[in-house]
Formats: structure tokens, sequence, C-alpha cells
């Protein structure tokens, strides 16, 4: 039996034309649950609602959505609401794909959450670069607006709530929820120090719910049809459905909804299955933040993912085949972790730098015996001593390769050039003259780390 997707935040947008568009988004029931939930529910009762159904967030950590809610504290006023729509993840683009074509969903989504915990004013945080989802979205806040979905006394309740889209300027790190709130309030964005968790001090020093946009776009389906209809997918800790943004060496690369708890190898069937029928050779299950894996045999959900020694993460799943080379791979995360560093703690700032020095000496050719320990050892003394997740998961991703593919690098040094007769040194991964860094600092040149032969003198 052919695998299907499980349609729920993506069916609007793949049956429907326009769906964009206010009247389209009415006629197919949009905020019919906003509408109810405001006129006649209570906030404490649409928080258990969400908690009862087990909605995880979709934007990464996979933190139970309803429980981050109730740690906001009742009786402290204003409360926020951010939606983080930074989306940096390489390989991911489900929240890019919401926001263009049905941007009426997250605003019924925000509604619930807002009303939920008290939030009378929202801010949506849109990654720079997405200027058709930021000019769908403009148009759609000022159509709710015009209908009085937004503003004053929503639906002819008693209850306000404004919503004020804000577009960064594409940096990673503003997706990390401290590091965006900084941004948001006109600061450099950098992680700030925790706790205080964003719950208790967040934006403008208060209570503030930093959500994902699947996450949100999510709530009007469950309050529409129900706890038991939303847990009739996934499996008890990881209830309902994902979207997953498939890339790399398949025939049908895009964005497939499927119940979490799928089996990896039905995902990969939906997407076509590999690239002109080429052998697997790994995959990247959650955005090159997560360790890779070697099998496609295993439950996309939170538990079993983190039992294998990788995670979920932002859901967008790379495969790759027997041509690809796994230094380069290494390298070209590396050299992303490296640019969208904030450069605030010294083992992130200096470790990606690093990283990326000797991983360019092994890529083109000059690399030693000793660089495969030396890369294990910043690995080990980057992760879980850096000030936010970013230098943690550079410290993943690299290791990760050099673990699983350690014959590919011993190749390298061995050969002394890379092994793979592609043409993959034209595209990704500088070229050039080897050590050159984009980290911030006077780059030194490979003549000055060392030679074997020093080494050995």
């Amino acid at each position: 039996m052919a695998v299907r997707e499980a349609l729920v935040v993506r069916k609007r947008l793949v049956e429907i034309d326009d769906p964009w568009k206010l009247e389209v988004y009415e006629n197919t029931g949009g905020y019919l649950a906003a509408r109810e939930v405001v006129s006649t529910a209570d906030p404490e009762g649409a928080l258990e609602l969400v908690k009862a159904s087990g909605l995880r967030g979709r934007g990464g950590a996979g933190f139970p959505t309803g429980m981050k809610w109730s740690f906001v504290p009742k009786d402290v006023f204003p409360k926020y609401l951010v939606i983080n729509h930074d989306e940096g993840e390489p390989g991911t683009f489900k929240d890019r794909e919401m926001f263009e074509l049905d941007p009426h969903q997250l605003l019924e989504g925000m509604i619930i959450a807002g009303f939920a915990v008290g939030a009378a004013k929202a801010f949506i945080y849109c990654r720079g670069e997405f200027a058709l989802g930021s000019r769908r979205m403009d148009q759609a806040i000022r159509a709710a607006y015009e209908k009085g979905y937004l503003g004053r006394g929503i639906f002819g309740s008693s209850f306000d709530f404004d919503v004020v889209l804000h577009r960064g300027a594409g940096a990673y790190i503003c997706g990390e929820e401290s590091a965006l709130l900084d941004s948001l309030e006109g600061h450099r964005g950098q992680p700030r120090l925790k706790p205080p968790f964003p719950a208790v001090k967040g934006l403008y020093g208060q209570p503030t719910v930093v959500n994902n946009t699947e996450t949100l776009s999510t709530l009007p389906h469950i309050f529409n049809h129900g706890v038991d209809w939303f847990r009739q997918w996934g499996t008890e800790k990881s209830p309902g459905v994902k979207v997953f943004s498939v890339s790399g060496h398949v025939n049908k690369p895009g964005n497939y909804e499927v119940p979490l708890g799928t089996n990896l190898g039905d995902v990969l069937e939906l997407a076509g299955g590999m690239l002109d029928g080429n052998e697997f050779k790994a995959v990247i299950p959650g955005g090159i933040s997560a360790p890779l894996l070697t099998t496609t045999d295993i439950a996309m959900d939170f538990e079993t993912l983190q039992g294998a020694g990788t995670m979920l993460g932002s859901g967008a799943i790379v495969f790759m085949d027997h041509t690809t080379c796994m230094v380069r791979n290494a390298l070209i995360a590396a050299e992303f972790y490296e640019h969208e560093s904030c450069g605030k703690c010294t083992p992130c700032r200096e470790g990606t730098w690093w990283q990326v020095k000797v991983l360019e000496r092994i890529e083109h050719g000059e690399g030693r015996q000793q660089d495969l320990d030396l890369l294990l050892d910043m690995c080990n003394r980057m992760d879980g001593r850096c000030f936010c997740p970013l230098g943690d998961t550079a410290a993943w991703a690299v290791r990760s390769n050099l673990q699983l593919f350690r014959e590919d690098f011993q190749a390298h040094i061995e050969a002394g050039r890379c092994t793979y007769e592609t043409d993959h040194t034209l595209v990704g991964a500088r070229t050039g003259d080897v050590g050159l860094g984009d980290a911030g600092v006077t780059p030194q040149p490979s003549e000055g780390i060392g030679t074997d032969s020093e080494t050995a003198s």
C-alpha cells in the first residue's frame, strides 16, 4: 500500500487555490475556532485543552506547548506572545510554505494562544529573506483588522489582541528564542543567560511565550476537532502530525506531512526514493544540527530519535547517496556555524573557526593523521561548554560525520586529495586558497599551523 500524507496544517494550501486570501480561509472554516474560544471559553480551559492534546513544539526542541504556557505568571501584565518565524536551520522550509500560502491559519492560532496566556499583543519575528511571506502576512494582518478579528474587542468580546510583523536581518542565532527577543528589542542578536526564562522575563522584561509557526498553525485544528481527533496520529508522547522538509538526493524534494512515529523509509518513499536509484549512504534527520543516521529503518518521533543519539529537530530531512563526500559535508556544516556564530562565547567563536581550518586542510589534501583526533578533541571541548546550543550543535555535526565515516577522512589524508570523483568542489565548500576563514579574526595561513615533518621534529 502506498504511503500517504496526513494533511492537517498543509491541507488547505495543498487542496485549495489562493489559500492565503481571507475569503478563502473563511469559506473553509477559518476563524471559527478562534471565535468560539474567545467568545465562550475561559483562558484556563483553553490552556488545559492544549495540555491534554500533547502538542509539542515544532520548532526544534519539542517542548510540550501547554506546559510552556503554564509557566507564564497569571498576575503579571503586560504579557507578550512572540512567533519564531526565523527558520534559519539549513534544509528547513516548512514554516516558509505555511507563511506564504496560509497566513491566516497562523493568525488564528496566535489569537487562541494569546487568549490562553493572557497576552494582548503579539509579535511575528520573520526572517528577513522571506519577502513573499512577509507581504502575504502583512496583507493578512490588515484584512484581519478590517474584519474585527484583530484589534480591540475581537469577535465582539472584551479581549483585545494586536499583532506586529517584524522582519529580522537573517541571523541564524536569532532562531534561539532569547537572541530573537534581544533582536526584537533593537539590540544585537545574542543569547541571554538563563534563568530567568522568557516565560517569566522575556520581551521588554515581561512574561513572554515564544512559539514556532507550525506549532501555532496546528491549534485551530485541535480546537475545531478535539483532543481525541488530534491524538489519533502519532505516539503517546509524540502525538499528532509533523511537517518534514525533505531534500538532498531524492527524486521529489518538498514538504510532507505525516504522523509522528512514521518510519523514515516511508518518508523517503513519499519523496520518490533515492535520486536515480542511487545507493543510500546517510541522512540528516532534523536539520544539520542533528547527528547523522546511516539507516532509514527508524521511527520519526522525538523519543526514538533521541534514543538513537540524534534528534527530530526542525524536521529537515536531508538524504545523501554514495556520491557524497563526508569531509565536504562536515566542512559545509562547520562553515555555516562559523559564519553564524554570534561570537559571545569563546568555545563557539574559536571552536567553529578552528573546525573550518582543520577541515579545509583535510579536504584540500593537506590533512595530517593527527587531525582526526584533533577534530574530535575540539568537538569535546565545545560540546556543553557554549553559551547557547549553536556551539554544541556545531560540535555534534562535525563529530557525527567523523565518527560514522572516518574512512572518508582517512582516505583524504592518505591520498592527499578528495577521493570522490565528482564536481562537488565546484559548489558549496569554499575553493581557492586553503585556510581562509570567516570567523571575524585574522586568519593564519595553512603553513602556520605546522606540517607533519615540523611536528615530528
